[in-house]
């Protein structure tokens, strides 16, 4: 298992450039996201070659590497990744130790578990940092949201009373019904708390000489008789350049950085992975 050491070496490597240039660029580069592939791939096959396995190695790699390949355009066309994460989640089905067929089933959702589960965690601390920053602006649109749902918010109150018309009738203890109320009311916060952060933190207004290739617009924009459509894909660099040309300021909606997800994500499956073959190897040297 000693060759899967570089893999996660290297790829916890790459997660740090990655993560710094998604925070500084709000993008990650291509020449990190396809070196990733690249000298993943070309590792796989070089070691390959040097055990003579039959190549192996290499194929279990471009398994992972097309299973890895699928769900990034599924994440990417449903607008959950942007195109530099895709890109970075095709190169994780590279390194993962696949060893046999049912590994490119378990191991996959249990890294696609891992990373999505710590995303969530990281992307809730970074929305405080966002807040923070846009005080004002949050204050302001969490209020307007809590206005604009109040139905939603008079709703979960019926939903409750209906509850707990229902425990009572059943003989059950009113306690009971705490924690599905602090549920309720928690997931309608959290649904108002995200739009009101979308809205104040992460839709953005931005001169056009600021615009990367990629951003996604918040809104279609008509400039001199053309419309530049709202896409999954983003801005192209041709339409880019039309916008610089006009001056045109456009609303962008941002997202998260989310490189730091994929970098936390590797250190603990690296980490829990090596941890369980030490606890394996000691377990053989014992009963051997």
């Amino acid at each position: 298992m000693e060759r899967y050491y570089f893999l996660f070496f290297f790829a916890l490597i790459w997660c740090i450039f990655a993560s710094v240039n998604d925070i500084k660029k709000r993008e990650i580069a291509n020449w990190i996201t396809y070196s990733f592939i690249i000298f993943a791939l070309a590792y796989r096959a070089f070691y390959s070659v040097v055990e003579k396995d039959g190549g192996r190695f290499f194929l279990w790699g471009v398994g992972g590497f097309l299973i890895f390949l699928i769900l990034a355009h599924l994440f990417y066309y449903s607008r959950a990744f942007a195109g530099g994460d895709a890109k970075l989640l095709m190169g994780f089905g590279v390194i993962l130790p696949f060893e046999e067929f049912w590994d490119l089933l378990f191991l996959s959702a249990g890294f696609i578990f891992l990373l999505f589960f710590i995303g969530a965690i990281y992307s809730l601390f970074y929305s405080f940092f966002l807040v923070y920053k846009n005080w004002s602006k949050f204050n302001k649109s969490f209020s307007y949201y809590q206005r604009k749902y109040n139905k939603l918010l008079i709703l979960v109150l019926i939903l409750l009373l209906i509850l707990l018309i229902i425990f009572l009738i059943n003989g059950f203890a009113i306690s009971d019904l705490v924690i599905p109320t602090i549920l309720l009311f928690l997931l309608t916060t959290i649904f108002i708390y995200l739009k009101a952060v979308e809205k104040s933190c992460l839709i953005v207004l931005l001169n056009p000489r600021k615009l990367t290739e990629g951003d996604w617009l918040e809104r279609d924009i008509r400039i001199k008789g053309r419309v530049i459509k709202k896409s999954v894909h983003g801005l192209s660099a041709e339409e880019i350049k039309i916008l610089k040309r006009y001056g045109r300021n456009v609303w962008i909606k941002q997202g998260v950085p989310f490189a730091p997800a994929f970098l936390i994500s590797i250190l603990i499956f690296g980490i829990s992975y090596l941890y369980s073959i030490g606890l394996n190897d000691l377990y053989s040297l014992i009963s051997g």
